[in-house]
């Protein structure tokens, strides 16, 4: 789900849902995407201009595709991908998204009813939903955990896509994690408590925030324990080969990481993470991957073991 700042507004979510709910009942036009025998069928709104609707299929052949640098494939045999039009003007190209766990997965996309390829592409919103099929569901609990996986995905895919740069990149990593650390209402409180109320209370900074850092943790370790044989790219295909149609609980998956990538991390990072009382600090492993921070602005260094593996995580791969 989109990111949101400040506390949540249920005011401001029923005028969202009063924009969109015109487009829900609306027909569809039905596009199949496939990649090595695994399918996405992605379903538009008749409502959007016959432009507008090939604007949407180029954008979400790009955005599915970028996906395949996670795993060199598609994390399920089949989803589904709704797109319909906001019924109003919107500044966003992508104002409201989400996921939706069932037998087929289907991401639902709102977007503004005209917008160029482009404009979708530069996105973020689409990178963040996508991301989440890259776990088996998690259930209940622990929004923390998937909707960090998102968030720092967002970012490596974006990269990996050519639509940010390197430096780019890790400088929206750093901003995100400035704004979960501006995010002060909920320092002193566990992670896992926060993220529990979250739809209640707020502290959606902290939350997603804190979540990132767990998975640039745990990527950045991998690496420099295993001199960059391992990653968590790699560590996670374990897991969705295994475990990908299953229902998990996010305790189930990091051990089961950790146990399928023979090693002793996922769990013991999971367990600092939860109970964490503000987010982590970021700044020892920008420094062990050779990034520095001035005034607001990252800078990467060029040499270096640290700046080897830096670089890899924004590579793209070979399909």
């Amino acid at each position: 789900m989109p990111q949101r700042p400040g506390k949540w507004m249920p005011a401001a979510f029923l005028a969202l849902l009063t924009l969109i709910e015109p487009a829900v009942a609306s027909k569809d036009t039905l596009h199949i995407l496939e990649h090595d025998g695994r399918r996405l069928d992605l379903r538009i709104s008749t409502q959007y201009e016959p432009a507008m609707q090939q604007n949407l299929v180029a954008w979400m052949d790009f955005i599915s595709t970028t996906l395949l640098q996670a795993y060199g494939y598609w994390p399920r045999q089949q989803v589904e991908v709704t797109v319909a039009p906001v019924a109003a003007g919107s500044s966003d190209p992508i104002p409201w998204a989400q996921v939706h766990r069932d037998t087929v997965n289907r991401v639902e996309f709102f977007t503004a009813a005209r917008a160029t390829t482009e404009e979708l592409k530069h996105a973020w919103t689409g990178y963040h939903e996508l991301a989440h099929l890259l776990i088996p569901y998690r259930g209940w609990g622990d929004a923390w955990f998937s909707e960090g996986l998102a968030s720092y995905y967002q970012n490596v895919l974006q990269a990996r896509a050519g639509i940010l740069t390197e430096q780019q990149m890790w400088q929206k990593l750093y901003e995100g994690y400035q704004r979960g650390l501006s995010e002060t209402d909920f320092d002193g409180q566990a992670l896992y408590a926060v993220s529990d109320k979250l739809r209640q209370n707020g502290g959606f900074m902290r939350v997603y925030w804190s979540g990132a850092w767990y998975f640039l943790a745990a990527d950045a370790r991998l690496r420099q324990q295993s001199s960059g044989n391992l990653n968590l790219d790699q560590a996670l295909a374990k897991l969705n080969l295994c475990c990908a149609e299953q229902r998990m609980s996010v305790p189930q998956m990091v051990s089961k990481l950790d146990e399928l990538n023979r090693v002793l991390l996922f769990e013991s990072l999971y367990e600092e993470v939860r109970d964490s009382r503000t987010i982590p600090e970021f700044e020892p492993i920008f420094a062990s991957m050779g990034i520095t921070v001035s005034d607001g602005e990252v800078s990467l260094q060029q040499e270096g073991p640290g700046a080897r593996l830096r670089r890899q995580i924004a590579m793209r791969k070979p399909l």
